[in-house]
C-alpha cells in the first residue's frame, strides 16, 4: 500500500546558499530565491530546475546526456538551500508560485 503522505504537497523555499563569488557559479546560474509546491525537499529541487530553460527546449545539443537539468543550481547542495514552509493550501498543484525563473540559464560558449 502506497503512503499516503507521499502525495501531501508543501510549500518549499529555494535560496542561494553559495556566496556570489563561489566559484561553483560557473556552471550554474544563480537563480534568487523561489518558492515552489512540492512533495519533499528533493522534488522541490527538481520542480524548480524544471522551470529553467533545458538544451532539448533549443536548437542546441549538450556536451553530455540529453538535458541539461543536472546542472541546475537548485539541485546543487552546495549552492543552494532548501527550506520548508509548511503544508500548501488544499487545491495547490505542483509548481514555482513565488520568485522568478529566467530562461537564460544556458550560456554560449561560442563567441
Amino acid at each position: 500500500m502506497e503512503d499516503a503522505r507521499q502525495d501531501v504537497l508543501k510549500i518549499y523555499r529555494l535560496r542561494p546558499l553559495a556566496e556570489p563569488q563561489d566559484p561553483n557559479w560557473q556552471n550554474a546560474k544563480s537563480q534568487g530565491e523561489v518558492v515552489v509546491v512540492a512533495r519533499s525537499s528533493g522534488d522541490a529541487r527538481i520542480v524548480a530546475s524544471e522551470a529553467e530553460l533545458d538544451f532539448r527546449e533549443i536548437d542546441a545539443k549538450p556536451a553530455e546526456g540529453v538535458t541539461t537539468d543536472m546542472a541546475s543550481a537548485f539541485r546543487s547542495e552546495r549552492l543552494s538551500t532548501v527550506i520548508e514552509e509548511g503544508p500548501a493550501p488544499p487545491g495547490s498543484d505542483r509548481g514555482v508560485i513565488a520568485g522568478r525563473i529566467t530562461v537564460d540559464n544556458i550560456i554560449s560558449t561560442e563567441l
